[in-house]
């Protein structure tokens, strides 16, 4: 083959994400796409807020000088001003704009944070189930990505964190709200991993760094809040983007805040400065940027997404599935009725129902539902979902 044996091994065990929703489409082809009840990928169904669709227009049509041109590397100081000041009164700290570093999305950033920091043979652990290309990310920059068991409930377990760093530990991500299971880290369990990774890190004679990628923050629900990561330890990153918050994952936007009080806080931004050029993102789009440094702190109505998780967990649970009830983001990471969970998936997918095998997450023995749907894919799928898990028991 002439392509690269990396990507060659990439391309054979490709995501199952990718893998179901290529199948959907296919599916849709043959059965017509309102027969289909597609749950397999996160992307937003919710429209933006109005006040993005009016700044856009409104920044569009002023068309000043040199609104399409270059900016520094980490973008618009206008813009990080913005949302510095917004961290500041989100996260209780001063954050400058020096602190912030505009990305194309939450993925470009945290490739400009892992090529900033890490050295051939790193290890990356994140709290298992995961969002998958986190391995990849890793690899990109010559590092290793090493998945840590969590808790049945999926919340973060300490002690196994505890026994899986070592001398080349070099960070460590975790997802909250959690991209497959919907999971909040609690402000208890984040205050126990600082204190663990600023006795590591002290161990080991290295900086362990906490990389919080957070672009679910404000898809929570039932009063839940989800805890500033920068008030439980100083060496921590957050990296998120605003697709899912704004639902436009297709702008490609989000940036990377360095906790103002981390030991190398200049060198990081120089660093990821740095890397957001020659991993060839050079800047974050400038349309993006301008539109969203205009309107912080505006979101998208949640309210349907917080319907279609009622509907759906008190549909599953009426059948027989069992779930812990998501607090955060728009996922249900199900058990599986049976251990084999791409068998029950496939079965799912008899029933024209696409979920994506807890496996590609690292949780084998469940499945993900993303219920960033219509209301009537939901209503049209429980049938089938009873009529499945039937045929297990």
């Amino acid at each position: 083959m002439s392509i690269a044996k990396q990507i060659e091994g990439y391309m054979s065990s490709a995501s199952w994400i990718r893998k179901m929703f290529e199948e959907g489409a296919k599916l849709k082809a043959i059965h017509g796409p309102e027969n289909v009840f597609d749950f397999s990928l996160g992307n937003p169904n919710v429209p933006p807020p109005e006040g993005f669709h009016q700044k856009l227009a409104e920044i569009v049509a002023a068309d000043e000088s040199g609104s399409h041109a270059y900016m520094p590397n980490t973008g618009y100081p206008f813009v990080r001003q913005a949302i510095a000041a917004y961290l500041t009164r989100e996260h209780d700290t001063d954050i400058s704009e020096n602190d912030i570093l505009m990305t194309c999305g939450a993925a470009g950033g945290l490739n400009v944070a892992l090529k900033t920091l890490l050295d051939p043979g790193d290890e990356v652990l994140t709290p298992a189930p995961f969002f998958v290309e986190y391995k990849f990310y890793a690899e990109n920059h010559g590092g290793k990505l090493i998945p840590v068991k969590t808790r049945p409930d999926f919340t973060l377990d300490i002690k196994a964190i505890e026994s899986a760093i070592n001398k080349n530990t070099k960070a460590v991500i975790i997802n909250s709200p959690n991209n497959p299971t919907g999971q909040i880290y609690s402000e208890g369990s984040l205050n126990q991993l600082g204190s663990l990774l600023l006795d590591k890190s002290q161990e080991y004679g290295r900086t362990i760094y906490l990389i919080a990628d957070e672009p679910y923050r404000k898809i929570v629900y039932d009063g839940y809040v989800v805890p500033s990561v920068f008030a439980c330890y100083p060496e921590t990153i957050i990296i998120t983007s605003y697709s899912k918050d704004l639902s436009i994952p297709g702008e490609r936007i989000g940036y990377i805040a360095v906790n103002p009080y981390a030991s190398y806080r200049s060198d990081l931004i120089s660093g990821m400065s740095l890397a957001n050029r020659i991993l060839g993102f050079v800047n974050a789009p400038a349309l993006m940027q301008r539109v969203v440094g205009a309107i912080q702190g505006v979101g998208v109505d949640i309210t349907p997404y917080a319907r279609n998780r009622e509907l759906l967990c008190n549909g599953l649970s009426a059948s027989g599935y069992e779930f812990v009830k998501p607090p955060g983001a728009f996922y249900l990471f199900a058990r599986s009725p049976v251990s084999d969970d791409v068998e029950f998936v496939r079965a799912l997918q008899e029933e024209l129902i696409l979920t994506v095998p807890g496996s590609g997450f690292g949780g084998p023995g469940h499945f993900r539902i993303a219920y960033c749907v219509s209301q009537q894919t939901i209503e049209g799928a429980l049938p089938g979902f009873e009529r499945t898990i039937k045929k297990f028991r």
